[in-house]
């Protein structure tokens, strides 16, 4: 009668830690999950901040078709792009885009004192600031799941339900590793 007691605690103990355990790795996927919503919500923010600034720029600038077509197919491209990776990419592309936009707008005085591309610079470095927050988030959630992914005997568990390692956020381009800079 005592052996069976003792094996019925050791089993509801294994169940009773199989359980949180996987309630943890949930936590950590949904979250991850969540996080990585958010960099969609900040991308989508920053894509629609673009057609206004092009807008202003035009009215300005008229005869910087290059440039302005550059950006709108690197925006496209961007909302465009499934997967990290290839998000990544297409971001860092309309990053550079951004850059050569800015650098455009060097050149015309009195667009770079108009109140309304004033406010759209600093809307989109305030987005870049929230993309660059949200990827940071996004990582640190990734890292939590896929060192509890690993490590044992969280890895039992992982593996008995099928738990995936997610990708992190990396940006291998050196040149887009920072936000456009706005000068005046």
């Amino acid at each position: 009668m005592a052996l069976l007691t003792i094996i019925l605690i050791v089993l509801v103990l294994v169940g009773v830690w199989v359980a949180f355990d996987y309630n943890g790795l949930i936590k950590l996927k949904v979250q991850t999950q969540e996080a990585l919503a958010d960099i969609d919500v900040q991308l989508k923010r920053r894509y629609d901040l673009i057609p206004n600034l092009l807008e202003t720029v035009k009215g300005y600038a008229a005869h910087e078709k290059e440039t302005f077509d550059r950006v709108t197919q690197a925006r496209t491209a961007a909302m465009g792009a499934t997967g990290i990776k290839e998000q990544t990419a297409a971001n860092n592309q309309l990053t550079g885009a951004l850059k050569s936009l800015f650098a455009v707008s060097e050149n015309y005085p009195d667009l770079k004192a108009s109140t309304n591309f004033l406010e759209l610079q600093r809307e989109l470095t305030d987005t870049e600031d929230k993309v660059q927050a949200a990827r940071r988030f996004y990582n640190a959630n990734v890292r939590d799941l896929n060192i509890k992914i690993q490590s044992f005997p969280d890895s039992i568990i992982a593996n008995m339900f099928s738990f995936k390692m997610m990708e992190l956020f990396e940006v291998t381009d050196a040149a887009q590793k920072e936000a456009p800079q706005v000068k005046f």
